[in-house]
Order: structure tokens, then C-alpha cells, then sequence
């Protein structure tokens, strides 16, 4: 990429729960054509990864390139849960560069979208459904797409958020949908599946509405387009846990077409903290010393050399109970430290009273062991656990001093104990 090249537009699409459910992904039949086409032309990341399985806390990863335990929404922020002093979000941040920033649809960092530093916000940060989302992106193009002045637009949709019902999706058959080895494959499964997919399906409608009025009213040869989701699907043993189903992310990016960059997938391990850095870099802002993730513009210029082995740090604390987890996950191995007793698996209220939790049975509900270290090599799926056998345990000694590690680095309260809730709100 020439540094003559102008600064670049940035469109960052995001949704709810969508993990890999992607025909570009792990779902073959999934009823996405138009986020196909465009991983097509894209550079697909097939191992990125959220920093925790839950809506607020990646989604303030996602915004602010540092963890939920730094920029302090370890919980969700309708529970109350809030940016630390002084934590600047990705739109506060691009504004010192002459960028503006706009929000169109979702977003689920706080009660009031205007605190999040965005130039403009459409739909106060929450639109029903994905199809108004696109509705409400299409007019924004047609009103700003061809704009001088670089942008970075995010365009968030609700979908695929549970529940799924028929009346406002379609149901997908369910002989045909795609059931994981982590899932029993039976009918109470396949039903949730048609629902899940009805959804899917919508979303990438809303997502074609988007890339139209991207090539018909914005400027594509100098446009970012990054698609990306919060984190992994409602089903048990994916939302809400830090095994891969639950913290593993589609994100496919679209470089600007005048860089002529040909599309491809990389394999090396990335993380939505790569998002707030990547963007930088792109404006010409010189690299954040608190941020914790690293520019991606090696692999969206096509000359991405093979990366070192990397590491990432993933956390659990607040969803509908206190459930502190964390993990390490590396190129090989996932090691997990569980913090309270509990069982196996803990169900938000959405997948207690899901149709795949009606037919699982109980084995879930065993009580879970304190610590958990999986080979993804010959078990992708992290259904042995290895810790506490003998020859594993060089590799768990040195995993869990890893963990340590980065806790201690970067400040995690979880060290001293217990993390309190956050005060009640009041009214001010």
C-alpha cells in the first residue's frame, strides 16, 4: 500500500451471538450468501477470538482494544457496569484525527449511547431488528458514503440474539441445519437450530442491504469493511464458557479495492483487540502504549509474514451470576481456571429455557474441576480434559504461569478475590 493512499473510511458491521455460524465458517448450510460473497473478496480470519463470552464485556474489548477487567465492564452494562475513568472508546480515539464517527443500530457498552464519544448516533443505539438497521445504513450512505472527510461508521444489529421466534423469522429446515460434536443431535436441537438459522438469515439480508449501499452510495475503493460478532452462539457449552464455540468470532475484512489486496484466509490466532489498533494504524495515529493488541495491516496489505506463536488471555466474570473463569489459549493448547464451584456448565436463563437444553439430559450439572487443559490438536472440540495427568502436566505448569503472568501485568482484581458488583446506579 502506497503511503500516498488517502486515509480510509472504515465500516465495522457487528452483531450479537453469532460466533462461526457462517457458511464461510463452520456451518456449511447456513443460509448466508451475501456474507459469503463477501468473504470472497476478503482477507477471513478463521482464528480470532473475543476476549470473553459475553455481550458488554467483548464488545468493550472490541471498542476500546483493552480487556473487560482494564476498561471495567467485566459485566453487562444493564446490570450496571461501567467504562473505568478515563478508558477512551475507538470513536473518542479516531476523532483526535480529523475522522468523524457515526453509529447506526446497536451497540451494548452503555444505557445511553451519546456518552460513547460517536459524532452521531441513529436509532439511540438500539433498533429492533437487523432489517431496519439496513434500512437505516442505507440512508446513511446516501447522505454521507461519498464524504471528503475519512469515517468510521459502526453499523450494529441485534440479530442473533435469542429468542428466535417464527413469527419474526422463518424457520430454516431443520433436516438441514448443521449440528456441532459439542451439541446432541436430536430433534429438541434441530428445532433450535431452524430458529437460530431463520435468524442467520435476516442478518445476512440486513448485511447485503449494507454492502449495496456501500457500492452504491460510498466510496468501496477506499473503504474498510470489517464484519465481525461479539462472541460465540446462545447454545449451551458456547455463550457464556471460554471453550472455542463460546470466545471464537467470525471476522472477515474488505480492503479498500484500490489496494488491490487478494483475498485469502489467515490462520494465525487474532483477537478483537487487534480491531482499535488496526484502525489506528490505517488513520496514521501512532501506536497506543495501553492498548493491547497489535495491527492487522500486514495481512490486509498482502504481505502478512507468518506470525510468532501468540498467546491471548480470555475472562469470564459477570453474566447473570458471579462466574469467574480464565484462560489461556495458545496455537496448541487451551488451559482453564475455574474460580467457584459450580457445575460443568452455567446456563444463562436464555439457554436454561432453550429447546437444545430440553433435550441434553443433566451431565452438565456435575460438579466442575478447578482447573481444565485441553490439546485443540487432537481434541478441537475440549472434550478431555487433561489436567491433572501426569504427562500433562509440564504443559499446565507452564500455561498456568502464563496466566499468572498477564493477570499480574495488566492488574487483574481477581488476584485479591472476589470481585464485588458495581454500586447501584442513581439518579443524578
Amino acid at each position: 500500500m502506497s503511503t500516498a493512499v488517502p486515509k480510509p473510511h472504515v465500516v465495522l458491521i457487528h452483531c450479537h451471538d453469532l460466533g462461526t455460524w457462517l457458511s464461510c465458517y463452520d456451518a456449511p448450510n447456513a443460509p448466508t450468501p451475501r456474507l459469503r460473497e463477501l468473504a470472497d473478496e476478503s482477507v477471513v480470519f478463521d482464528r480470532a477470538f473475543a476476549t470473553s463470552p459475553l455481550c458488554t464485556p467483548a464488545r468493550s474489548a472490541l471498542f476500546t482494544g483493552i480487556s473487560p477487567h482494564r476498561n471495567g465492564l467485566v459485566g453487562l452494562t444493564h446490570h450496571g457496569w461501567r467504562y473505568a475513568a478515563g478508558v477512551r472508546t475507538l470513536p473518542e480515539r479516531v476523532r483526535d484525527l480529523g475522522c468523524r464517527s457515526s453509529l447506526v443500530g446497536l451497540q451494548h457498552e452503555d444505557p445511553d449511547p451519546a456518552v460513547l464519544g460517536f459524532d452521531e448516533v441513529r436509532g439511540l443505539g438500539f433498533l429492533p431488528r437487523a432489517l431496519q438497521v439496513g434500512r437505516e445504513s442505507a440512508d446513511w450512505f446516501a447522505e454521507h458514503g461519498r464524504s471528503e472527510t475519512p469515517y468510521v461508521v459502526t453499523i450494529g444489529m441485534w440479530e442473533v440474539h435469542r429468542p428466535w421466534p417464527a413469527e419474526d423469522y422463518a424457520p430454516f429446515p431443520a433436516a438441514d441445519v448443521d449440528v456441532p460434536p459439542y451439541l446432541p443431535d436430536n430433534a429438541d436441537t434441530r428445532a433450535d437450530l431452524s430458529g437460530l438459522y431463520g435468524s442467520i438469515r435476516q442478518l445476512d439480508d440486513a448485511v447485503g442491504m449494507t454492502l449495496d449501499a456501500i457500492e452504491q452510495h460510498g466510496d468501496p475503493d477506499n473503504t474498510l469493511v470489517i464484519f465481525t460478532t461479539d462472541h460465540g452462539a446462545a447454545l449451551p457449552r458456547a455463550k457464556g464458557t471460554l471453550y472455542d464455540p463460546g470466545v471464537r468470532v467470525a471476522m472477515i475484512a474488505r480492503p479498500p479495492r484500490a489496494w488491490r489486496v487478494p483475498a485469502g484466509r489467515v490462520s494465525s490466532l487474532v483477537s478483537h483487540l487487534d480491531v482499535v489498533p488496526t484502525v489506528l494504524d490505517l488513520l496514521g495515529a501512532p501506536a497506543a502504549g495501553e492498548l493491547e493488541g497489535r495491527s492487522l495491516r500486514p495481512e490486509l496489505s498482502g504481505d502478512a509474514e507468518a506470525p510468532a506463536d501468540r498467546t491471548l488471555f480470555l475472562q469470564k466474570t459477570y453474566h447473570d451470576s458471579y462466574d469467574p473463569i480464565r484462560a489461556v489459549r495458545t496455537d496448541r493448547f487451551k488451559y482453564v481456571r475455574n474460580y467457584v464451584q459450580g457445575p460443568k456448565l452455567v446456563l444463562s436463563k436464555d439457554l436454561e429455557e432453550s429447546q437444545t437444553r430440553r433435550g441434553m439430559g443433566d451431565e452438565h450439572l456435575q460438579p466442575r474441576p478447578e482447573e481444565e487443559l485441553y490439546d485443540l490438536d487432537a481434541d478441537p472440540w475440549e472434550m478431555t480434559n487433561l489436567a491433572g495427568t501426569a504427562d500433562w502436566e509440564p504443559v499446565r505448569s507452564r500455561l498456568a504461569g502464563r496466566l499468572d503472568e498477564s493477570m499480574a501485568d495488566t492488574g487483574d482484581p481477581l488476584r485479591h478475590g472476589p470481585i464485588a458488583r458495581p454500586p447501584a446506579p442513581v439518579r443524578r
